[in-house]
């Protein structure tokens, strides 16, 4: 049967077109409503919702949980220059230096042993690619303050300024970005299944996505309150902490949604479990599951997307952003 006069119409009018832009469709409003549409870090601009920026995970720990922890080499600065290198020429905008794993159920590591992790690889990246954009992903004040002094340009805080009030206080004095996560992690609640990770069984929510919004605000106030610019703020999800795999694809399915609070969103999926959880696979063979969630993600308005394998979750970005934002 044939389709009913006019359902060009209605089929065109439901895709949101631009009138008049001759361009096809208008973006998604979360990508709009931003607080601040650009962020300047030394020489580089970030220009929000014009492309989608990549975060190169560069891990100086002997137990990271996709197997590409440094300190297991021996070799930590000669493989930090030449990972970095590797990164920047395939399409990474920063390089995230993390001394401490982050993986369901790993052990806390000391201040002083995390700098003794980061510190040389900051210093060595720094005078090799001077103007590389370094985050540096720790919680502790003492070590994003000497990282700060080596040349990092962002924290990166996986609690939100929650563990450790001093690291808003370092954030304010060196005027720095954060990346601000939603982290409700709870070792207690961790179940690891061979050759697929750990995940979080026990996390409850009232609602999961009032529940992350209201939180990420209450971190966003914590740091206005000790005085980081509004406009050098970003979000992350808190993919894989504190989530079940349930949570963790209706996050990104919703991300427009935290995305509409106005701040940048860094969205970090990479190889984690609830991929490998999805697909029964282990952390080296989850490349095109980290893709669907990448490319999924920048529909629904990451920012950033914090990537290991940054040469092809770069070529999903930009896919992505040709049909979704028409770069």
């Amino acid at each position: 049967m044939p389709p009913k006069p006019g359902w060009h119409v209605h089929w065109i009018r439901s895709l949101n077109v631009q009138p008049g832009s001759g361009r096809g469709l208008a973006l998604p409003e979360h990508f709009l409503q931003m607080k601040s549409n650009t962020l300047q870090i030394g020489s580089f601009t970030f220009h929000w919702g014009s492309r989608t920026y990549v975060m190169g995970i560069m891990n100086v720990t002997p137990d990271s949980f996709s197997g590409d922890g440094m300190l297991a080499t021996g070799q930590v600065l000669e493989l930090a220059v030449e990972q970095a290198h590797g990164f920047l020429a395939n399409g990474a905008d920063i390089l995230d230096v993390g001394g401490e794993s982050t993986r369901p159920g790993s052990a806390p590591v000391s201040a002083e042993e995390e700098m003794q992790r980061v510190l040389p690889v900051i210093d060595v990246l720094r005078r090799n690619f001077p103007d590389a954009l370094i985050s540096v992903d720790t919680y502790k004040a003492s070590v994003a303050e000497e990282a700060l002094r080596m040349g990092a340009n962002i924290i990166n805080d996986v609690w939100g300024f929650r563990a450790d009030s001093d690291l808003a206080l370092v954030a304010a004095k060196y005027k720095t970005p954060v990346i601000l996560m939603h982290n409700r992690s709870n070792p207690a609640s961790v179940e690891v299944r061979e050759k697929l990770g750990g995940t979080y069984l026990g996390a409850e929510y009232d609602d999961l996505l009032e529940d992350v919004k209201r939180e990420l605000l209450a971190s966003v106030e914590i740091a206005l309150k000790t005085g980081v610019e509004e406009r050098q703020i970003m979000l992350d999800p808190g993919i894989g902490f504190g989530k079940t795999r349930e949570h963790n694809l209706e996050l990104i399915n919703r991300l427009g949604e935290i995305r509409s609070l106005g701040y940048p969103i860094l969205l970090g999926t990479s190889r984690k479990s609830f991929i490998g959880f999805t697909l029964d696979l282990p952390p080296h063979e989850r490349v095109e599951g980290t893709a669907a969630t990448v490319a999924v993600g920048i529909t629904r308005g990451a920012d950033i997307i914090r990537v290991h394998d940054v040469k092809e979750m770069a070529r999903v970005a930009k896919m992505t952003d040709a049909v979704v934002r028409m770069q």
